[in-house]
């Protein structure tokens, strides 16, 4: 995993979990807390409420995200800029300051007045995007979007039959578009990845959030940090049935989550509550690096099969043996003894793991192994539940 030094501030597996704090500039905002148009009171909102709290960066935006609004032109973010400049100026505490926006004239407005690090909603529609950030060696946080600058995040109405072809864009689901979009327009050396949660468009479905969190260990294949922004976001709150105000808990649970499955800076509203979850989530996240001379050898965090194949992609490997890499293992109870002989043996046969014990028996190997079993002892009632388990995780 490359880490990415950002003004200093180093992101990356070997180094704790940063958070990303909120600044609004913008009057459309829907979270009122974080929106100010006074300097010297957004300075001071910043300095009490996000670096205060323990935040690493503080990311500003210029304009509102939300989907219904017209989105600002570069002149028009140009003009609220001057708001953020001074801003920065006024803080008296230390953080990196993140500019968002979609247009490199802007980002480099922003460097230029003194910003840190530049968080593109666009995911480089913007072609000179990621040579402004090269030329001023900036850590860039790239949000996985169409290769558009009036629809940021909205991966699923790309024509991916178009810059892809047919046949891949008949068989992607959305966390293969999202993962394509971020591989579009390339990656620059201090590219973190953003796969893009929350409602960015008409077509996005809390179903898409939720694929994507319980994939995110994929996008490490990437190499790079992940940004996840998740905080009080819908695809949590109807988990719980909460809204917005009351959805905190929520949030943090997912955080700890996150963090633990491979996110390395949260970004949110809610700075000194995310900095205790994520602290519980990089406590009991355990990976292998070991280095020595030139040979450096890491534990990747994959539990799946599309999990490694992503590393696979990244090494120009074949991907058709992904699967060898994995492991699932069933315990089952309950089975007659001539019934557990049976299972031992079509197991074996199978390449799996099996060992009976007084009270059940443990069967684990690789995912396809374990289909091979399910095929072999399907139609027979004493391994349905088995059967069903398999093919359900």
């Amino acid at each position: 995993m490359q880490t990415v030094d950002a003004a200093g501030l180093s992101i990356g597996d070997d180094h704790p979990p940063r958070i990303m704090g909120v600044l609004n500039v913008s009057k459309e905002s829907p979270y009122s807390p974080s929106v100010y148009d006074d300097p010297a009171e957004a300075a001071e909102y910043v300095d009490e409420e996000l670096i205060g709290e323990g935040a690493d960066i503080v990311d500003v935006g210029l304009e509102s995200a939300n989907k219904r609004l017209d989105v600002l032109s570069a002149e028009a973010e140009l003009d609220r800029l001057d708001t953020a400049i001074e801003t920065v100026e006024s803080v008296g505490g230390d953080a990196v300051f993140s500019i968002e926006t979609r247009y490199a004239e802007v980002a480099e407005a922003a460097i230029e007045g003194g910003f840190d690090m530049v968080n593109d909603i666009c995911g480089f529609a913007d072609p000179a995007m990621p040579e402004v950030c090269r030329e001023y060696d900036m850590a860039v946080a790239k949000m996985a979007s169409p290769p558009d600058l009036e629809r940021p995040g909205a991966v699923e109405e790309t024509d991916w039959a178009a810059r892809r072809s047919p046949e891949w864009a008949d068989s992607a689901d959305y966390v293969d578009q999202v993962y394509e979009a971020l591989e579009q327009n390339g990656l620059t050396e201090k590219t973190i990845v953003d796969p893009a949660f929350g409602g960015w468009s008409e077509a996005k479905t809390i179903a898409d959030d939720h694929a994507t969190f319980e994939r995110l260990r994929e996008f490490r294949g990437f190499g790079r940090p992940i940004l996840v922004s998740i905080n009080r976001k819908n695809f949590l709150r109807t988990i719980a049935d909460r809204p917005t105000e009351d959805a905190l808990p929520v949030s943090l649970a997912a955080t700890a989550m996150a963090v633990e499955r491979g996110a390395h800076v949260v970004r949110t509203h809610d700075v000194e509550e995310t900095v205790d979850a994520a602290k519980i989530g990089a406590a009991f996240t355990e990976r292998a690096f070991v280095a020595a001379d030139d040979v450096s050898v890491t534990e990747l965090d994959a539990r799946r099969a599309t999990e490694v194949a992503r590393h696979l992609e990244t090494l120009g490997a074949p991907t058709d043996g992904s699967e060898g890499y994995v492991s699932r293992v069933f315990e089952v109870s309950g089975l007659a003894p001539e019934t557990v002989s049976e299972l031992a043996e079509v197991a074996e046969s199978s390449g799996l793991a099996v060992s009976a014990g007084e009270s059940g028996v443990l069967v684990g190997g690789r995912p396809d192994a374990l289909r091979n079993l399910a095929g072999q002892l399907a139609g027979k009632p004493a391994f349905t539940p088995l059967v069903e388990a398999i093919h359900t995780s």
